[in-house]
């Protein structure tokens, strides 16, 4: 009888365990959900000019920092936020030792300021030598 009566109390304490869990997510999607005009600040890393970072949004009163990241790459020009669909890059510049492409902007996130277009160069890469394929021996018989 007692293993019962132990039995019934874990079961209501695990019952009012779970629906304060639930009732405090609730809370907090509700907080979250009543703002409809977030303005989001840029991703500032947490150190030098690129890795992982935070970016802070706000809403009337409310304030939430967000995880970000800006690429430690030749994208950092025009921002992480900023996506665009590129066209293959072109040929390279004998002059300047760089190739180009463009990009037209996709998608912008976090209410970045992006440019409709944008042109990236890279440096041409080297020029190899491929090696002239020798006649395989013993392939075919007379």
């Amino acid at each position: 009888m007692q293993l019962r009566g132990i039995i019934f109390i874990l079961l209501l304490a695990l019952i009012a365990i779970s629906s304060a869990a639930r009732n405090k997510k609730e809370k907090g999607k509700k907080g979250a959900s009543d703002c409809a005009e977030w303005q989001w600040g840029p991703c500032t890393p947490n150190s030098k000019d690129c890795g992982v970072g935070f970016r802070e949004g706000t809403c009337k009163e409310e304030t939430v920092r967000l995880k970000c990241k800006i690429p430690c790459n030749w994208k950092k020009e025009f921002g992480a936020d900023c996506k665009y669909k590129f066209e293959s890059w072109g040929g390279c510049d004998a002059a300047t030792g760089m190739k180009a492409r463009s990009g037209t902007l996709k998608k912008s996130l976090y209410n970045a300021e992006c440019q409709e277009t944008i042109q990236v160069t890279k440096p041409c890469s080297p020029k190899t030598k491929s090696k002239p394929k020798a006649a395989k021996k013993g392939k075919g018989k007379e």
